[in-house]
């Protein structure tokens, strides 16, 4: 490409990102919000808020990520392992229906577990809210004008507008990065216009009280009938002007231009033990307060966007077009957009958004982000906000490695490690097994025991998927240490898998079992719907993915030979893929037949995403069932469910279906009551609607849409441009920065008429080769602009040796 022309072409890509920027990382409405899921969320990965924007009584809901009751308990059956091979017997001589009601008795958790997602008193609990923060206001009376109310994604703070009586109001809420805490700023145009009332609010389990300027509330959750986890509220205020006075539990601000508020919630949250004292946790939730006091609010809000943009800025995506109209709301923009009008900006924001949520919800040193990321106003969350580990939290990650945002996953990796000594004592309690063991439900407090319903509750692999995190880990970022640190996480899930091998007699293929493939029924050919079996397809794909991570690292790391040999022969002897009658893969070892055709769960189709294992350029065969078996399922689902379909169709390299699924994840829902057959997609706060409210959803649809536009999967890692870009005009023109490969290559591209124009491939970790599909007139130039590869007549795999800390761009 003529230098003048690529010079222009990155002018216009410039001018159009800079043009369609406000509408990608706004959420915007005209009105306060009327429930949860017209709130604004905010978050800085321990801290969390939900501002509603009310302009009569304004309410803060409030979270803190540890905020859980429950504590650890030994749920395990001691003696279930007993029950082990009598099942697999059972299993082996197809004797289905016995074994279930076997396992179904004993291979569950020695309590009432979850309490099938109502554990908000029970050992398990549940995540729960903090409280509320309210403003009341003293003169609520006048018509209300301008109001405006914006999610600012790209600063992390709500800004609410709106005047009455002659006099402009302004509230700015932030969840403070650098101070952590958390910030609330008022103003007036007038002076002396600010009268209202603050309160903290907690319908159960607290006490209200004030000390000096402090507002203060404790509480304690249950564990049970015991007392166990504390935390402790405080909020400090500071004026320009006016008074401030107590009155009761209330601080009243009088005649007042300007008023900032810094809120904190500290709790004892230790996974094994009671944790700090209630002295300890004021202590430190005061000390918090009081070193942002001492700072200026613009000073603070420089800092806390400053420390927030270090994550959000690494990725950015922008379409080269926008025809947003900046006057409508979000909701209005989602309901356009399903009638068909265009809206490029839309897909764009809800990829900034996704980024966002993770950035908000979970942080290094602190627990994985829950079902809900950490917002939630209930003190019984669906599903007890938990962790369920037959997709949900891992999908919370998915978008982590790719979309530049790799450090932010440290929780999972930590919480997966703790996982071990609990995981290990309920291997041998229910298997006799070596290395560890996690099932399909889990806490802060490291449950690792089947669920209370051995139905859905005894899939036995959801500790290994959450150890498949560890290898793609390493996949991205080439991190040895990381790697020499977690190594025993991914070893010990092998060696359970491992030790739960049988040899089924018809293809003398080796299975794990018990197990089931999650959620799911089958219909035998005599007609029994049971859930119970030997070597459903994800658990043997899971299998693999935890042998091969195995084998790699201990190469790689120089250790274990002997284990390396006993897995590396294992493998091939594992039961395979298999294409059932129908020409889909089949989700059971048997080709037997769904009870419920469309459902929700997808799980035999792991092996295409996230695992690899099935391509459509190296398992043409198996790619082509996985489609027939994803029309089999239908696209109509939950949310999150619906957010893994686009990526499965993006790895397939159907674009159209992955647009397709994507526009109905982001059909505008009101309704929050439960539906697990289908409506999902999103509310107008851009939370994603199972519904309820998952966060999952939104993580996996952020994750659909960066593997739409890059891929860098397979054998051999291969970087593939835009493998799965729709025909719709709204994405024929874009850029993508900051998106990350496989192999640690950092990558900014551009695209125009659906083709790529440019990229800029960074190796920022050590010398290593590179693998491209690069399409027919692209050419490879060097950071010297040596020409590398040019003249190609055909798209084709090219490899070059890229060094550390070079860039390499591609262009036409």
């Amino acid at each position: 490409m003529p230098k003048l022309n690529l010079f222009l072409l990155v002018c216009i890509f410039t001018n159009t990102a800079l043009y369609a920027q406000k509408s990608s990382v706004i959420v915007k409405f005209n009105k306060p919000a009327s429930s949860f899921e017209e709130s604004l969320p905010l978050g800085n990965g321990r801290l969390g808020a939900l501002v509603y924007g009310n302009t009569a009584k304004e309410r803060i809901a409030l979270n803190e990520i540890t905020l859980w009751s429950g504590g650890p308990q030994d749920a395990n059956k001691d003696s279930a392992y007993l029950y082990l091979k009598p099942i697999q017997n059972l299993l082996l001589e197809g004797k289905n229906k016995e074994a279930q009601a076997l396992l179904q008795k004993n291979f569950v958790s020695k309590d009432d577990g979850s309490h099938y997602g109502n554990a908000a008193n029970a050992m398990y609990g549940c995540y729960q809210t903090v409280g509320d923060l309210f403003i009341q206001w003293k003169d609520t009376s006048g018509i209300i004008s301008n109001y405006n109310r914006v999610l600012n994604i790209e600063k992390a703070v709500s800004e609410v507008r709106f005047a009455r009586k002659g006099v402009s109001y302004y509230e700015k809420v932030y969840t403070d990065f650098k101070n952590d805490v958390t910030h609330l700023k008022f103003s007036a145009s007038k002076k002396g216009e600010l009268n209202f009332r603050i309160s903290l609010w907690r319908k159960e389990n607290a006490t209200f009280s004030v000390d000096g300027n402090y507002l203060i509330m404790n509480g304690q959750l249950l564990a049970g009938n015991a007392k166990a986890m504390k935390f402790v509220t405080m909020v400090r205020s500071k004026l320009k002007d006016g008074s401030m006075r107590i009155e009761g539990n209330q601080l009243i601000v009088e005649n007042a231009s300007e008023c900032d508020l810094i809120l904190n919630t500290e709790t004892n949250y230790n996974p094994a033990t009671a944790g700090l004292s209630s002295s300890d946790i004021i202590s430190i939730c005061k000390t918090k307060i009081d070193k942002a006091f001492i700072e200026s609010e613009s000073d603070a809000f420089a800092h806390h966007i400053n420390k927030y943009q270090s994550f959000f800025n690494r990725c950015r995506l922008n379409f080269a077009e926008s025809n947003s109209d900046e006057n409508l709301t979000t909701n209005e923009r989602l309901e356009r957009y399903q009638s068909g009008k265009s809206d490029p900006a839309i897909p764009a924001l809800y990829f900034n958004f996704g980024r966002y949520l993770l950035i908000s919800s979970s942080r290094p040193g602190s627990i994985p982000a829950n079902l809900q990321g950490l917002w939630a106003t209930e003190y019984q969350t669906p599903w007890n906000g938990d962790y369920h580990l037959n997709i949900n939290l891992q999908m919370n990650y998915w978008p982590a490695e790719a979309t530049n945002l790799s450090a932010l996953a440290q929780p999972l990796f930590q919480f997966t490690k703790n996982l071990i000594p609990n995981g290990e004592k309920t291997a041998r309690a229910y298997y006799k097994a070596d290395g560890w063991v996690a099932h399909v439900i889990s806490n802060p407090w490291l449950y690792t025991s089947p669920g209370e319903g051995a139905e859905w509750g005894s899939t036995l692999t959801g500790g290994a998927w959450l150890a498949t995190h560890i290898w793609e880990h390493y996949l991205y970022t080439k991190d040895i240490n990381f790697l020499r640190q977690h190594y025993a996480v991914v070893k010990g899930s092998a060696l359970f898998l491992k030790s739960v091998l049988i040899k089924e007699p018809k293809h003398n293929w080796l299975v794990v079992s018990p197990s089931n493939s999650p959620e799911n029924t089958y219909i035998t050919n005599d007609g029994f719907k049971g859930q119970t079996a030997m070597g459903p397809t994800m658990d043997m794909q899971i299998c693999r993915s935890i042998f091969n991570a195995t084998v790699e690292s201990s190469k790689i790391l120089k250790i274990d030979e002997d284990f390396r040999n006993e897995l590396t022969a294992l493998i091939p002897k594992l039961a395979p893929n298999q294409i059932g009658a129908k020409g889909d893969i089949n989700e059971w070892l048997e080709d037997w037949a769904d009870a419920e055709p469309k459902h929700r769960h997808v799980s035999h189709l792991f092996g295409l995403y996230p695992y690899d294992e099935i391509t459509p350029w190296d398992t043409k065969e198996l790619a082509k069932a996985a489609e027939v078996t994803l029309n089999q399922r239908g696209d109509e689902s939950t949310g999150w469910s619906k957010a893994w379909k686009i990526n499965f169709w993006a790895r397939l390299g159907n674009g159209n279906h992955a647009f397709l699924l994507l526009k109905d994840l982001l059909k505008p829902v009101r309704s929050s009551a439960l539906n697990m057959k289908g409506g999902g997609g999103t509310y107008p706060n851009l939370f994603c609607a199972h519904p309820p409210f998952q966060i999952d959803g939104n993580f996996g649809g952020t994750a659909g849409i960066a593997e739409m536009l890059l891929q860098s999967h397979g054998k051999d890692n291969v970087i593939r441009f835009l493998p799965a870009l729709p025909d719709d005009k709204d994405w024929q023109n874009g850029t993508l920065n900051g998106i990350i490969a496989r192999g640690g290559f950092e990558i900014d591209m551009e695209w125009r008429n659906g083709l790529i124009q440019k990229a800029i491939i960074k190796n920022k970790i050590n010398d290593a080769v590179c693998s491209i599909y690069l399409q027919k007139g692209l050419k490879i130039l060097d950071n010297k602009n040596k020409i590398l590869v040019s003249g190609l007549k055909s798209d084709r795999i090219i490899s070059f040796k890229a060094l550390l800390n070079q860039e390499y761009t591609i262009n036409r």
